[in-house]
């Protein structure tokens, strides 16, 4: 998330009967990896080799991104043409995805941002006014005008392209483009940086709760919709056919978000089982099962929430997780009124590396233990035959360790409350490390109960020894836990958690 940042994976294709073909991207339409590019040679030059900026590339978006209007006639000038930002369209998704495009995004950023002269003329008159103490009309006329010149020029591009049809799509595409560019440093550098946050600023507006509609997921839905929806699980993987429908089926709900402008392409999804107590155990989830039963109302007492994964790497940063969280909960309200309890069952991706580090640093300094007792380092020693801490660090590495029951056992006090110290006391700004738990602490969930071998399967182990935890929802503290948080920065945990912190700082040092 970014909050939503660690579920993003790459699409998988599920297997099963009813499997549709990919839809073609829109570069597809075209005849070659080139075409569609205005001017006879524009395309050969947009994507050529070379490592420099091409003519083409600096002529097309000197085309096609509009000028910024002098402020005094800001109101009178004619809207770009439709046509210029069509063809940005078009040459930009011919282009091939990596460093074409993100040559290309980088130079928009750079050549085409805010007017730096501007920029100090109108600064140097907003003080001016100040100091000179005249009325709050001059000021505030100065302050407006300082306001309009401090917008990047690439921003009247973006606005425009919202307002075409596929327009939203597309600039949700180029921004995950962007977020790719970023992180593999194809482009870099503040102005990248500053078009990305100006994009992600834009995307919010654009994707708030008034444009969004809940919808809900069921073995009846499209066939292309189900197809999506495997493609985006990213917390636990869809494995065929029968464990797609058993996800949509009884004791199940699967719901999504989409926007007005792009009807039934999810954008976040949320996956909820109906249990009558709090799970601790994605296995009881997700298992496959016989032919499933008719809803008990009965044994219907919670609701847990098992898996969030947004679907667009150009949503990353805009929040969707948590107003899809409390769209949920209304809508599970209104279906179940019985339900009292709200609770997550969640990874805690990053402990085991968290954890191969300590190790790692506790190895440099021979003899050096303060992640176990005494007791506990004999008891690891006498099972795996090697001193307990550079013994542990292969074991993890290669996930070893659980073909042992002995070794599960032993592990089980010391991993159990060095993951509650993780969640509970790393901390990233004063805030929890841990990027799922910070989601949950933010939206005012209680760090309520760490579960021992609660995903077994090899992406448990790797990411979080095999341990889950739970984000309980107490509807009527969710604000002010909210609140609590992200003003003062306290994690609101249970007596367990607790406890197993408390055991830490007794037996642990970091």
């Amino acid at each position: 998330m970014s909050r939503l940042g660690p579920f993003l994976v790459a699409p998988r294709l599920l297997r099963r009967p009813w499997a549709l073909p990919r839809r073609p991207s829109s570069v597809s339409i075209v005849t070659g990896p080139c075409a569609g590019l205005a001017g006879p040679g524009a395309a050969a030059s947009l994507c050529s080799g070379s490592g420099a900026p091409s003519a083409a590339t600096e002529e097309l978006l000197s085309r096609c991104v509009p000028p910024l209007p002098p402020y005094e006639t800001r109101a009178k000038a004619p809207p770009p043409d439709e046509l210029r930002s069509a063809e940005f369209m078009r040459s930009y998704r011919a282009l091939e995805a990596g460093p074409r495009r993100a040559e290309l995004l980088a130079r928009l950023a750079q050549d085409f941002g805010a007017d730096h002269g501007r920029v100090a003329e109108f600064s140097a008159k907003v003080l001016q006014a100040r100091e000179q103490q005249r009325e709050p009309g001059a000021l505030l006329q100065a302050e407006d005008r300082l306001r309009y010149y401090l917008s990047p020029r690439y921003r009247g591009l973006f606005q425009h392209l919202g307002r075409l049809e596929g327009g939203l799509r597309f600039l949700m595409e180029l921004r995950g483009d962007l977020v790719e560019a970023l992180a593999a440093r194809h482009a870099e550098g503040p102005h990248v940086r500053e078009m990305n946050g100006v994009l992600r600023s834009m995307l919010s507006e654009w994707f708030s709760t008034g444009f969004l509609s809940l919808e809900r997921v069921t073995w009846q839905s499209p066939c292309e919709v189900l197809q999506k929806i495997s493609d985006s699980e990213a917390v636990h993987p869809v494995r065929n056919w029968i464990d797609m429908k058993r996800r949509v089926g009884s004791y199940r709900r699967c719901y999504f978000f989409a926007h007005c402008a792009i009807p039934g392409e999810p954008l976040i999804v949320l996956h909820v089982a109906l249990t009558n107590e709090i799970s601790s155990s994605i296995q009881a989830i997700v298992k496959e099962v016989p032919p499933l039963e008719t809803e008990d109302m009965n044994k219907i007492t919670t609701a847990i929430f098992y898996s969030i994964s947004l679907t667009q790497q150009g949503l990353q940063g805009v929040e969707l997780g948590t107003h899809l969280i409390k769209r949920v909960v209304k809508e599970l309200q209104g279906e179940f009124p019985q339900i009292k309890v709200f609770s997550s069952l969640s990874p805690i991706p990053g402990f085991t590396k968290w954890l191969i580090g300590l190790l790692t640093s506790q190895t440099k300094e021979q003899g050096r233990n303060e992640l176990f007792t005494d007791a506990e380092c004999q008891d690891i020693s006498e099972i795996t035959g090697d001193p307990a801490t550079e013994k542990l660090k292969r074991l993890l590495t290669n996930n070893e360790w659980v073909r042992s029951e002995r070794l599960v056992k032993a592990l089980h006090s010391p991993f159990m409350r060095l993951c509650a110290w993780y969640l509970y006391g790393e901390k990233h700004r004063g805030y929890a490390l841990n990027p799922v738990a910070n989601f949950h602490l933010q939206n005012g969930a209680v760090l309520w109960r760490i579960n021992w071998m609660a995903d077994t399967s090899p992406r448990g182990i790797t990411a979080s020894c095999g341990m889950m935890v739970n984000y309980r929802y107490f509807l009527e503290d969710t604000a002010s836990n909210s609140a609590g948080y992200l003003g003062t920065k306290h994690i609101k945990a249970s007596e367990q958690v607790l406890s197993l912190v408390s055991q830490f700082q007794q037996n642990s040092k970091l």
